[in-house]
């Protein structure tokens, strides 16, 4: 872009050396600039392409021409870049029309502002194509459609209701005793137990077996007794 002749005053006199102005790029999205200084005019160069190649950054395109308006100042240099349609070309000069071509920009229009020093207006420029964004992308970040600056929302998880069963379990009737005694007579029940006969409306008394065992062994002792 350019090259300058620099002298450095010592004790001794002047140091002199050079300085180019370096400005690399692919032509498919992706550009870069830096200096580089040398006693010599090629190591110079040198110094200044591989500066440039490893500060190369992406710019973002739409068609052939920026998204949108986009304006920028560096030191005295102020460069402003708008869209143009297909055909236009790089209506630019100087610094801007190095890095735009570089870039691979076919159809934008410039204007430069301030000082004309290339190296400013070089940065200047290079930091107005690092302002550049895609409106999509932009829109969806803003909306957080993409998972950027998402607030954390949590989601209520479905209410489980535990089913209550009300219904009585039912009870198991215990099992009658099957044993039969040595007198051949099954009893139920220990305790005498005695049920009036309700069904036929009388008011006998039915009693168990025990109990007529007990009232036999009462009126043999009575008789021996008498």
């Amino acid at each position: 872009m350019k090259i300058r002749r620099v002298s450095k005053v010592v004790k001794g006199g002047r140091n002199l050396s050079f300085s180019a102005m370096m400005v690399v790029g692919d032509y498919s999205g992706r550009v870069g600039a830096a200096l580089g200084k040398a006693a010599s005019v090629p190591d110079a160069v040198r110094k200044g392409r591989q500066n440039a190649e490893r500060a190369m950054v992406p710019v973002t395109t739409s068609g052939g021409t920026i998204p949108h308006e986009v304006f920028a100042k560096y030191g005295s240099a102020k460069v402003l870049l708008l869209p143009a349609k297909p055909g236009t070309g790089v209506i630019a000069g100087g610094g801007v029309r190095a890095v735009i071509e570089a870039a691979g920009i076919q159809d934008v229009l410039s204007k430069t502002y301030g000082g004309s020093n290339p190296v400013n207006t070089v940065r200047a420029t290079l930091k107005a194509l690092s302002l550049l964004k895609d409106p999509q992308r932009e829109r969806a970040r803003r909306l957080g459609l993409d998972g950027i600056h998402t607030p954390e929302t949590t989601t209520p998880e479905a209410e489980t209701t535990e089913v209550v069963s009300t219904e009585a379990e039912p009870v198991e009737a215990p099992e009658a005793s099957t044993e039969v005694p040595e007198n051949g007579v099954t009893a139920t029940s220990s305790e005498p137990v005695t049920e009036q006969a309700s069904q036929n409306g009388s008011d006998e008394t039915v009693t168990t077996p025990e109990q007529s065992v007990d009232d036999s062994t009462s009126e043999d002792e009575s008789e021996q007794s008498s």
